[in-house]
């Protein structure tokens, strides 16, 4: 017979208390961090998540890292800060070729606009030579990169050296555009929406600049990244977060209720505000992505490579298909 010491004892009894608490600390779900810009869209988006109890449908531990301003989200997934951002392809494919190993998927095809005031003599993008144009962002923001490759293209010149661009945070050059400081100004599309509320008028819309350099269908730009081996090596959930997100859109995209619930995070300035930020978010509620988008991608990469510099394109950038997830 075996004679049980005081040691063994103790433990089999920790072993036993080990495996009855292991289901549940198998069970537990691993957290998605994912960040944030305080008031922009993708708060919209967490915040319908939550109140329609979306994320604890699906089981998902979502949490928030809140960055300042957009160019800070990819600061925090290098860092090691945060799981997943909401940021261009072009910024992933730049990166991927550097070595990361980033994936993308989309997240919106809504796009921003160049923007005039409604008594602007200013008819046309020809017209905007010797004007100062704001623009959102620094000078690799997507929306100016495809503006200046779509002047070459069409003015055979560059629209940043024939006018005078000035870079900005989105609120500052809205401001500035408005009380008459600057001829047009190029922002994203949710300052694009509540200028156009107020009385502006898109001279172009980033659409036509993309349509204009010839590619089709436009390939949503903006998306969720992150890397596929720190996803794979800490079994982060992101399939999960697409599909909690792609559910969340179909609220948004059919919920006007949804969207008075937003009023408090949106802070119209009008009801025809709060009508045009949540028409121009539906029209650019996206899909899976594909083979037609992946070929646009090429298209649009290949573009820019050829009528930009590596100040458009970053030094050494490729197009890889691999960055897609599809």
């Amino acid at each position: 017979m075996m004679t049980l010491t005081r040691r063994s004892v103790l433990a089999a009894g920790s072993a036993l208390g080990a495996a009855s608490l292991w289901p549940r600390f198998a069970a537990a779900s691993v957290p998605v961090r994912l960040t944030s810009v305080k008031f922009g869209s993708v708060s919209w988006l967490i915040d319908t998540i939550r109140q329609d109890g979306i994320d604890k449908k699906h089981d998902l531990d979502l949490r928030i890292v809140e960055v300042a301003n957009n160019q800070a989200a990819p600061v925090a997934l290098l860092s090691g800060a945060a799981d997943v951002i909401v940021s261009d392809w072009t910024w992933a494919l730049r990166q991927r070729a550097k070595g990361d190993d980033l994936k993308f998927a989309p997240y919106s095809s809504a796009l921003g606009s160049l923007m005039v005031s409604k008594d602007s003599p200013v008819k046309s993008l020809a017209d905007l030579k010797g004007k100062k144009i704001g623009v959102a962002g620094t000078g690799i923001d997507k929306s100016w990169i495809m503006l200046r490759a779509y002047s070459r293209k069409t003015l055979g010149e560059d629209i940043a050296k024939v006018s005078e661009p000035v870079f900005g945070a989105a609120p500052l050059v809205s401001e500035e555009f408005k009380n008459g400081r600057l001829d047009a100004v190029l922002n994203f599309w949710t300052y694009a929406a509540r200028l156009e509320a107020g009385g502006a008028h898109e001279l172009l819309t980033m659409a036509d600049v993309v349509q204009g350099l010839g590619i089709s269908p436009t390939p949503p730009l903006v998306g969720f990244i992150w890397s596929e081996r720190e996803v794979r090596d800490n079994s982060i959930p992101v399939t999960k977060l697409l599909t909690v997100v792609a559910e969340a859109n179909q609220v948004l995209a059919s919920s006007d209720a949804a969207w008075e619930r937003l009023r408090p995070l949106i802070k119209p300035a009008s009801d025809a505000e709060l009508v045009a930020i949540r028409d121009y978010y539906r029209s650019g509620i996206t899909g899976s992505w594909g083979e037609a988008q992946t070929a646009a991608a090429k298209k649009l990469t290949d573009l820019l490579i050829e009528l930009g510099d590596t100040e458009l394109v970053g030094d050494g950038t490729h197009f890889d298909q691999n960055l897609f997830h599809t």
